[in-house]
């Protein structure tokens, strides 16, 4: 998939803000047959409208997988779908002691258990193109430091999710690919400075873009060939 391939269908989660953002410029610049976002009220999509002409939003909340299944139903998703691409994240640090069940199932739901639901519905779709699923994680997916229990356990759990996967459909062609980004300057970050009591400095982190360099390096690897998991960090 380079700047001169045919245009192909993606579904990317987390589209409004930061990697997500970045991710769907790169691929409507592309003329990208179908552009779908899924989103979490109609006053994003109707923004996302607006900057992306032509794109289609799903309105569901990850938060709540039980109805990501009929909120799918309704709408004229494409036959094919070349990739997946999972964004979308929230976070909230804290010590374990003080972790409150609300915020253990509100970052698993949205962070695993959504992502993991959003896949299965998916699947046939994916199958039918040999499609890409392509999972956002964190450097807190492989190690996890104090505040960061339900986030990185989240995000480890991400890991596994995307392990597996990739093993049960290598048969049917889907490539799964997990990156893991270090501190990128996203609205994600602010808030996690803000909750670290720290002055946030964007200029410090990943630009957003470098992440997105990265997702579609793995979207365009010829097929003979997977980028199974990469991590990415501040330059020197």
């Amino acid at each position: 998939m380079s700047e001169n391939t045919p245009a192909t269908t993606h579904l990317i989660t987390g589209a409004g803000s930061g990697i997500g953002e970045a991710l769907a410029r790169r691929l409507a610049a592309r003329g990208s047959a179908g552009l779908w976002f899924l989103v979490r009220s109609e006053a994003r999509a109707a923004e996302l409208a607006e900057r992306f002409p032509g794109a289609h939003s799903v309105v569901a909340d990850l938060g709540a997988p039980g109805g990501l299944a009929d909120a799918l139903a309704g709408q004229e998703l494409p036959a094919e779908l070349d990739s997946l691409v999972h964004v979308a994240g929230v976070v909230e640090l804290g010590p374990v002691a003080e972790t409150t069940p609300k915020v253990w199932d509100e970052t698993l739901a949205v962070n695993l258990t959504g992502p993991a639901e959003l896949t299965r519905l998916l699947l046939p779709r994916l199958r039918a193109a040999r499609g890409h699923v392509v999972f956002v994680n964190s450097g807190a997916g492989l190690s996890a430091g104090p505040g960061w229990g339900a986030y990185g356990a989240s995000k480890h759990g991400l890991k596994a999710l995307a392990d597996a996967l990739r093993a049960e459909e290598a048969g049917s062609g889907v490539r799964v690919t997990t990156v893991y980004p270090g501190r990128t300057a996203t609205p994600m970050q602010a808030k996690v400075h803000q909750q670290e009591g720290r002055e946030y400095e964007p200029g410090r982190w990943i630009d957003p873009e470098s992440v997105a360099t990265t997702l579609l390096t793995a979207l365009d690897l010829p097929r003979d060939a997977q980028l199974t998991d990469v991590s990415v960090r501040p330059g020197p």
